[in-house]
């Protein structure tokens, strides 16, 4: 299904999310991270905060509505973000990494892959990655999937 399609299925029960659509995927293992969002397991993700700079984009906010797709760039579901916070890279806690839901959930696992992931995007933009580096928490909840309709 294409993200428009998804977005007007959602509409019809939810028309105050408008017509502008953002769709995206995890940059990293996109059909594994989908499916660890689906099964409720994955409710919080991490970028990094001077690419969104880089990249002219803006920041997520809270209540805001995205449509989750997958390597195939097939809608999922629908996001909304339910809080948004920029901390250095050391700072992340445990908590979130445990939200993420990826590896063993741990913090060492959490810092271990992002930095892995963040480090070579963040150089080939001139930007040394620091254990100061901001990182961009974002946590979220389905309110929409194609198996399950309205969630949220």
């Amino acid at each position: 299904m294409t993200p428009q399609e998804l977005w007007n299925q959602y509409k019809k029960i939810n028309p105050e999310i408008g017509d502008e659509i953002d769709a995206w995927a995890f940059g990293a293992e996109p059909d594994i991270l989908a499916d660890l969002v689906i099964k409720g397991i994955k409710t919080a993700t991490a970028s990094a905060y001077d690419l969104y700079e880089v990249d002219k984009e803006t920041l997520p906010q809270v209540g805001e509505y995205d449509v989750l797709l997958n390597s195939q760039d097939e809608a999922v579901c629908i996001l909304r973000t339910t809080k948004v916070a920029v901390v250095p890279f050391k700072d992340v806690s445990a908590e979130h990494a445990y939200k993420e839901g990826e590896g063993d959930r741990s913090l060492e696992y959490w810092r271990q892959v992002h930095e892995a992931f963040f480090r070579p995007y963040l150089e080939e933009c001139q930007i040394p990655f620091t254990q100061d580096t901001r990182i961009v928490l974002e946590e979220f909840e389905v309110v929409y999937s194609l198996d399950k309709g309205e969630i949220g």
